[in-house]
């Protein structure tokens, strides 16, 4: 068999794998979730399973740590209005995005298979403090804001927004409630040029496609 066609076929099974471990996880949690469930999901054996990941913590870390490059905003933007995009096009897009989903889910599972410094919640600050960096010096936040501690203080808000919007209303409201977070945070960090030039709203965060898949509408997602 061509070279070039066993790389497709590997590039392809690793792709289902992926797919069928958000699936899973997301629906069962990391505790829950088991690599023979995964293997007939993706439809492989579980020699394939181990052939691209030794373990489901290796399938789990990889998971956690593709987030940031699955939330591409719809618009082109910058600075401030880019760290709103980032955060609206996330929250859109974990309505139906099972790997998105599936990383909301490991939330609090992470030390179980993942170290602090890799972390979503490390790596989504270190995300939005650049985008803060680009603000502070652009003046479109006050002179006084620390970049790293309104990124924390941010995905720490958008980490309860899910939690909380997926307990009480399956998620659908994600999207206004990171809105509603950032209306609130913006007048003791912004100027108030900035605040009114800045754009909110579904074309900021809505994008076509995300992975297939299904996403759980059961309570308990990063619970």
């Amino acid at each position: 068999m061509p070279r070039t066609v066993k790389q497709d076929r590997a590039l392809r099974t690793r792709a289902a794998l992926i797919q069928a471990g958000a699936e899973v996880f997301g629906e069962e949690g990391f505790a829950g979730a088991s690599v023979t469930r995964i293997a007939d999901r993706a439809g492989v054996t579980l020699g394939a399973m181990y052939f691209h990941f030794p373990s489901k913590e290796a399938l789990a870390r990889e998971i956690v740590r593709s987030q940031p490059e699955l939330v591409s905003p719809p618009l082109p933007s910058e600075g401030l209005q880019h760290a709103v995009d980032l955060t609206l096009t996330w929250a859109y897009q974990l309505l139906t995005d099972a790997l998105l989903f599936a990383g909301a889910r490991l939330l609090m599972e992470q030390d179980r298979f993942i170290g602090r410094e890799e972390s979503t919640h490390r790596v989504w600050t270190g995300v939005l403090a650049r985008d803060f960096e680009l603000a502070v010096k652009r003046r479109e936040l006050r002179r006084s804001v620390d970049a790293g501690a309104l990124a924390r203080l941010v995905v720490n808000a958008c980490a309860g927004a899910q939690m909380h919007a997926h307990l009480e209303t399956a998620r659908v409201d994600l999207p206004q409630r990171v809105e509603e977070m950032w209306r609130l945070v913006l007048p003791a960090v912004a100027t108030a040029r900035v605040i009114e030039r800045l754009e909110f709203g579904e074309e900021r965060g809505r994008c076509e496609g995300g992975s297939a898949g299904s996403v759980p509408a059961s309570p308990g997602a990063g619970s």
